[in-house]
């Protein structure tokens, strides 16, 4: 494996600029995409990180909408073949960055390390932290890539282990606090949260200047919200795209947890779910 130097699962723009500039970079993944807002793709051609090939979350990183919610995770021989176009191996090193909010880039992040590749980094800030050159239109991959996806990397809930973890352990709700009290739901049909639930939103990880807090601040948050030593922590969002963000953020802080990839979306399209609302865990 070709290492980068450092280690954790974030890059910094200073530490990317120096491995692209080495004799075998890391292979380069441009994710930006807000729900809602401009399409990535068009931003990625007007400039991106020299060598980054763009990856789509809504065709490339998530299976179509459905009962499992709206973003599924990807069938795995889709998003193996997604990858390999992307020039993905599992024998280089892969850094992924968004636009600095860093959802995007941690749904690649956690699926690909929930896919086995063993070196996958985020770009802490995404590319507004990049102040080196950009390269305008489309990139092709520098080497054909290889990866082969062998699920199990990392911890998945489904909607069953996301509400018992809910009573016997940590349950992260990393939606906006007013989405989590149920005071309004811009995107689902129904507002509230999980039963037994804690809120605890994405925008909370990062620092005035869009990076994330450094580890002993992110613990130190984690801990307060009641993530102890003995604790299970599990993280659900709207459609398990910035509760990738928050598994991200707990690596970061050295606390292991798992994903509900289906979240919101998936839990309040079955009227038999429970459904809590308030400031309250319910």
């Amino acid at each position: 494996m070709n290492a980068i130097t450092g280690t954790g699962p974030l890059i910094s723009a200073q530490e990317l600029a120096r491995a692209v500039a080495g004799a075998r970079p890391p292979v380069l993944l441009d994710v930006r995409y807000r729900l809602g807002g401009p399409p990535g793709r068009p931003l990625y051609e007007a400039g991106h990180v020299p060598g980054a090939v763009f990856v789509d979350l809504d065709a490339e990183l998530a299976a179509p909408p459905g009962a499992g919610g709206r973003h599924p995770l990807p069938e795995t021989g889709a998003f193996g073949a997604a990858m390999r176009r992307a020039g993905v191996r599992a024998d280089r090193p892969v850094v992924v960055y968004d636009d600095g909010q860093g959802w995007a880039a941690a749904r690649a992040w956690w699926l690909l390390r929930w896919a086995g590749h063993p070196d996958v980094r985020v770009l802490d800030g995404g590319l507004p932290a990049w102040d080196g050159p950009l390269e305008e239109g489309a990139t092709d991959p520098a080497e054909a890539g290889d990866f082969v996806p062998q699920p199990g990397g990392l911890p998945l809930l489904d909607a069953d282990a996301a509400a018992a973890l809910a009573r016997t352990g940590l349950l992260l709700d990393a939606r906006a606090g007013e989405r989590y009290r149920g005071e309004t739901e811009p995107i689902d049909p129904v507002a509230g949260h999980i039963p037994g639930a804690v809120s605890a939103p994405t925008t909370e990880n990062l620092g005035p200047d869009g990076r994330f807090l450094p580890p002993e601040a992110l613990a130190d948050r984690f801990k307060r919200l009641g993530a102890t030593d003995t604790a299970e922590v599990g993280v659900y969002c709207g459609s398990g795209v910035s509760a990738a963000q928050q598994v991200l953020a707990l690596e970061v802080a050295g606390i292991p947890s798992a994903l509900y990839a289906g979240s919101w979306s998936e839990w309040c399209a079955d009227p038999a779910r429970p459904i809590a609302t308030g400031a309250d865990r319910g």
